[in-house]
């Protein structure tokens, strides 16, 4: 359903890797949208491809900054998508903190990973900080937990379920501090099997665990709505993407996904019960030049995450000093 204000997007990401979240060469995922017209991302193509002499196929990320003059292409492309582009970044390692604090302390939902369950955020954030000094211990517990919730060719679910509490008692002994050594103790058996076994039924209420896509869809619906109107996304082709988790998202923002900014007055926000998310479309990215654009912009951002604003990061950078 389409109500009041709409802003169309469209959305590609770089570095997504399936489930392969700690065996990728590639340690985070940006998520990029841009509201362009169709005719102004062919004017911004045209414009790279003749005022810097790009070639098509140069048009993608990796020969993008190795072309001669890359510096100043880069420095137009981003001024040109200034105020009209959003960049989402995602650390794959954190991303599995978050999927083990939300999924395994918790009730998984589909507002897992995003702002909409930002309670349990500092729990994370500390976990994943400390966690990291306890070196292939570290490795090891991240390991076991994309073992336990793989969704395919998992091994026996006592197998896994032990492994999972073997690392985390191992992980334990290093003494991470009261809020990393909080969450790791409120690691119940009771709860992980019985999330297992929703997993091993196929309950759709429980988002798959290892794709991030999803939340990242969510945070970029998130943003550009700005719950004052409603999105429609048009995405290069996923296969995360299906329809049935895609109506459950909508469900998920409608209930709980309008934040209201400081400023906006409520005549100008979403009805109650409006998704911010009024609908997806997938399309080939050849066939689409806005889709180009945002693929571009992924990728430079993934290899250049610096260009990101600080708000955008996940995990956020740590503070000075």
């Amino acid at each position: 359903m389409v109500v009041g204000a709409v802003v169309e997007i469209a959305c590609d990401e770089s570095g997504f890797s399936g489930t392969n979240l700690l065996h990728s060469t590639a340690p985070v995922i940006t998520h990029a949208s841009v509201d362009l017209a169709v005719d102004e991302a062919v004017a911004l193509i045209t414009a790279l491809r003749s005022g810097f002499r790009f070639a098509p196929h140069e048009l993608k990320s990796g020969r993008f900054l190795r072309g001669s003059g890359a510096h100043e292409a880069l420095e137009w492309f981003l001024a040109a998508l200034a105020g009209r582009a959003h960049v989402h970044l995602i650390d794959k390692e954190f991303f599995l903190v978050t999927r083990i604090v939300d999924f395994l302390l918790t009730e998984p939902s589909y507002a897992a990973g995003t702002r909409l369950a930002r309670e349990h955020h500092p729990a994370a954030l500390a976990l994943y900080e400390a966690g990291r000094s306890a070196g292939g211990d570290w490795g090891a517990f991240l390991s076991a937990f994309v073992d336990l919730v793989r969704m395919k060719r998992r091994l026996p679910v006592d197998q896994t379920v032990r492994r999972f509490f073997q690392a985390r008692d191992t992980l334990r002994r290093h003494g991470l501090g009261t809020v990393a050594d909080a969450v790791l103790d409120g690691l119940s058996p009771r709860h992980v099997r019985a999330v297992v076994a929703r997993l091993d039924v196929d309950d759709r209420t429980v988002p798959p665990p290892l794709e991030p896509l999803l939340p990242a869809l969510a945070e970029t619906v998130l943003s550009w709505s700005d719950g004052r109107r409603q999105v429609l996304v048009t995405h290069d082709e996923q296969s995360a993407l299906t329809a049935d988790r895609l109506t459950r998202l909508q469900r998920v923002l409608a209930d709980e996904g309008q934040p209201q900014s400081a400023g906006v007055h409520r005549a100008l926000a979403l009805p109650n019960g409006v998704s911010p998310l009024a609908g997806l479309v997938m399309v080939d990215s050849r066939d689409d030049p806005r889709v180009q654009v945002a693929d571009l912009l992924a990728g430079v951002a993934r290899r250049m995450p610096g260009i990101i604003d600080d708000t955008l990061r996940q995990p956020p950078p740590a503070p000075p000093g």
